[in-house]
């Protein structure tokens, strides 16, 4: 071990001791603070600054096989961002990368573990200059962009590192082995076990979180011994080069090969991430994005561990409230509608609720009414335009609004989309929700996912019926979250069960400050794998162990 890597495990063992606790209680837990008022008021105004100054020039980032330079990121504002990369000639590239893999496996987990929290710490202290590279890139309002890409993100990756430090750690390393031979002397083996990483990881970045989503898979698998190429969405390359450029640094001076992290941008219409999902030396690829390129991964990507996290129908039951909840959950699931321009995987879109409507206290409430109520919720979260831009953000892409207006015909309106002009950025494209009312019959509308701004209200013929099409829709098309409101303990029993076999995370009476969209680091699960949306879970055991295997020696003692 050297001086430096020793350094980083009395440094950092604290902060991994605690989150090994963290994962074994899943009570709160978070070690880099979400508020921004916990950080220097000189780091914000220097990273927007450094945003200013990086626009229209060559992001620095010295890596081996680079043969030219390519970026085309456009923010969601209103501008481009003039930035460019340096493009990998990957039989240059992904060579030098498996490199220094044998000196990072010889580490051992405990520093490897160390090292990545140091990788984590340098990317807390680089939280603003992220957040302006992931709102400028993805469209999301500052304040979200702060917390999601910075923070919260940064949470997922230490979760990742304890829960590969866990797996990796869950017996001895040596051991000598005996084994009685009644009157003859025993047979003794001294043995050793070693995780042994599986090879280069391939991380592929999504448009709209591309270090919330990225960061769970790259830090499982440097944690676990792998190199990591990055990959990241042609439009959202600038967080993940932030990112790769810290992560180099800190293995660096830690002792280690920088090539073991490396980014890999790529093109225009290049296509470099399925030239590289079919390398041989990639064995391990986390994908968040469409279902078909996932699809396409997981039945061409034979070579490698493939874990994706693909499109769903995220689904809430609406059944019955108590009179005095009743505004709160409306305005509660205004917000859950409205957070981001629901450009997140975990935004709903299916709403049940019976054609005959809904109970609030004693009272049956029609369907038309509920809708009515709704929509004048959203409008009145989002009826101040300065208001509105910081909860929606931006459009992230051009999709988004074509879908937009495929969904105006589609059903009945309860509530149309309006353009929101942004006072600082004029020329971005900012959208407000649109909420169709359609009946359980129309499958072919509501059975895929709508990406954006847009959900349905659907009617079904009773609870019980929504809580049965919830969960034949969900296992057929996946969701990655649901939601049910109700006052009775049989209805929230009924869509319990029905979780347990659909497989998407039930949230249940929400009405304060935590929303079925927010999956919390160190508790809440993201995925479980047990249905089309995805085929693992940001954090659990299955989502680590894949990435190394244990090889043995023996000889005898």
């Amino acid at each position: 071990m050297t001086g430096n890597a020793a350094d980083l495990v009395a440094r950092h063992r604290p902060t991994l001791d605690a989150a090994l606790a963290a994962i074994r209680t899943r009570e709160f837990f978070s070690h880099f603070p979400e508020q921004s008022k916990a950080y220097p008021k000189e780091a914000a105004e220097a990273a927007r600054a450094w945003f200013e100054t990086v626009r229209g020039t060559r992001f620095p980032l010295d890596q081996p096989g680079t043969d030219g330079d390519t970026g085309a990121e456009r923010s969601p504002y209103g501008f481009d961002l003039g930035i460019t990369y340096p493009h990998a000639d990957l039989d240059a590239l992904l060579p030098a990368m498996a490199a220094g893999m044998t000196a990072w496996r010889d580490a051992g987990p405990e520093v490897r573990a160390a090292v990545c929290v140091e990788i984590l710490t340098e990317l807390n202290e680089l939280s603003f200059q992220i957040a302006y590279a992931a709102m400028h890139t993805s469209g999301q309002a500052f304040g979200m962009a702060f917390q999601a890409a910075g923070p919260h993100a940064q949470d997922r990756g230490l979760e990742a590192v304890a829960y590969a430090y866990a797996a990796m750690t869950a017996h001895v390393s040596q051991a000598i082995w005996e084994k009685p031979q009644g009157s003859r002397p025993p047979i003794r083996l001294a043995k050793k076990w070693i995780a042994a990483p599986r090879g280069i990881a391939l991380v592929v970045g999504c448009n709209t979180f591309p270090t919330w989503n990225g960061y769970p898979g790259m830090f499982a698998s440097l944690a676990t011994g792998n190199a990591v190429v990055v990959k990241p969405h042609p439009n959202a390359i600038l967080p993940l080069a932030v990112t790769v450029a810290a992560a180099r640094r800190v293995l660096e001076a830690a002792g280690f090969d920088p090539n073991l992290v490396a980014l890999a941008a790529e093109a225009p219409g290049e296509g470099i991430a399925k030239t590289l999902a079919l390398r041989p030396e990639v064995r391990i690829i986390d994908f968040t994005g469409s279902n078909e390129f996932g699809d396409w991964l997981e039945h061409n990507a034979r070579q490698a561990q493939v874990f994706t996290e693909k499109a769903g129908t995220n689904t809430i039951i609406l059944d019955s409230f108590d009179e005095d909840e009743y505004p709160a959950a409306l305005d509660h699931l205004a917000f859950s509608l409205s957070l981001y321009t629901a450009q997140m995987c975990t935004a709903p879109q299916n709403l049940l609720l019976p054609r005959d409507g809904v109970r609030v206290g004693g009272a049956v409430k029609p369907f038309e009414e509920f809708a009515s109520d709704l929509a004048d919720a959203v409008g009145r979260l989002l009826g101040d335009d300065a208001r509105a831009t910081a909860i929606l953000g931006a459009v992230v892409n051009p999709a988004v609004m074509e879908r937009l207006s495929r969904a105006e015909g589609v059903g009945k309106t309860v509530l149309a989309s309006r353009p929101v002009t942004h006072p600082e950025f004029p020329d971005a494209a900012v959208r407000t929700p649109l909420i169709a009312a359609v009946d359980a019959a129309d499958a072919e509308v509501y059975g895929h996912e709508w990406f954006g701004p847009i959900s349905f209200l659907i009617a079904t013929d009773s609870t019980a019926h929504s809580i049965e099409l919830y969960q034949d829709t969900v296992r057929e098309h996946g969701a990655l979250t649901a939601a049910v409101y109700s006052t009775s303990p049989d209805v929230i029993a009924a869509t319990e069960e029905a979780t347990w076999t659909a497989g998407a995370n039930l949230s249940i009476n929400l009405t304060g400050g935590i929303y079925m969209n927010q999956s919390s680091g160190f508790s809440d699960y993201h995925g479980t794998g047990l249905n089309p949306a995805a085929n693992g879970t940001y954090t659990d055991h299955a989502f680590v162990a894949p990435r190394f295997r244990f090889v043995q020696s023996r000889r005898p003692a």
